[in-house]
């Protein structure tokens, strides 16, 4: 009933959610949400979407506003009144101290004909034909509604503002999130640990440089040093698969390696480094500077470790 309900609501919308993101964006305000009961709840959660995509915003329970909290709403303030029906007491209470004060409001309601429709400048239609509780009372269907379009004005703004992945880093610094935005493959390399070997290289030199490395794999350059363009890799797999077949004491690096191995430069995020391992099935992934030259590598435990990689 609830996804019936949404779908709905997709269908129905018009010109007037155009109208309500418009006039959010020419405000010279904040966004301040109100309601009562679990519209409130829903109100609460619609402010910290859209404070964390870039459309600074309040809550003030309809209750409280009228017993002092109506402070809290200044000058140039747009306010999206929530209500299923209305009609609530609080909201009737509340919407005719907002227009004396000429704050533009914004009804998320389920009846056209309320006290709260009437009184307001944009109504956005979130009805619902009946809850999802069996006995058609405990507010579900229609607080998912609310919710949905909460979401949909809160993307809207973060899009026509253009708000992108930077600066939805700047807001959330924390947790595996903020890793995602974050933490680049420079971060994760660790100094002095690039297994290399050239092209002319031969088994037990290759060996070597892997158990050294750790990583399972070395990288292929072109020489060692400041020039050391990468040219291919061999993980452990090519040499399983190396050792299948004919081996001679000529057998080299070259012959044997990778070359077109997966890299990126190091100042890509370490998630799109996990999205590309997970994608090709692989397991390191070689980072390189500007130049192209060979920097280190990064592993998948290495972004299991951070999070970025389930």
């Amino acid at each position: 009933m609830e996804g019936d309900a949404i779908h709905n609501l997709a269908k129905t919308l018009d010109s007037k959610f155009v109208d309500a993101v418009e006039l959010i964006l020419n405000s010279d305000g904040r966004i301040v949400v109100t309601g009562v009961g679990k519209s409130a709840d829903v109100g609460r959660k619609i402010v910290a979407t859209l404070n964390s995509t870039g459309s600074p915003a309040m809550f003030v329970h309809a209750g409280d506003a009228v017993h002092g909290d109506l402070g809290g709403i200044q000058k140039g303030d747009v306010v999206i009144c929530l209500s299923k029906s209305g009609n609530s007491a609080e909201i009737a209470a509340l919407v005719p101290l907002l227009k004396v004060q000429n704050h533009p409001i914004i009804a998320v309601t389920g009846l056209n004909s309320s006290n709260l429709a009437n009184h307001s400048d944009i109504v956005l239609l979130a009805g619902v034909d009946a809850e999802a509780c069996p006995y058609d009372l405990a507010p579900t269907t229609s607080t998912a509604v609310q919710m949905a379009l909460g979401d949909a004005l809160a993307l809207c703004l973060m899009e026509v503002k253009g708000f992108d992945e930077n600066d939805f880093a700047k807001f959330h610094p924390g947790g595996t999130l903020g890793k995602k935005l974050t933490i680049t493959l420079a971060d994760l390399c660790e100094k002095g640990r690039t297994p290399s070997v050239k092209e002319d290289a031969s088994l037990q030199d290759i060996l070597l440089s892997m158990t050294q490395g750790r990583y399972g794999a070395t990288a292929v350059v072109e020489s060692y040093g400041a020039d050391n363009k990468v040219v291919g890799i061999i993980t452990d797999g090519d040499l399983r698969r190396a050792l299948e077949g004919e081996l001679t004491s000529q057998t080299v690096a070259s012959s044997i390696m990778n070359s077109t191995p997966l890299s990126l430069n190091k100042t890509e995020l370490a998630a799109k480094a996990a999205r590309l391992i997970k994608e090709r099935n692989i397991s390191q992934i070689l980072v390189l500077n500007e130049e192209g030259g060979y920097v280190g590598m990064v592993h998948i435990h290495d972004l299991v470790k951070e999070g970025l990689v389930n």
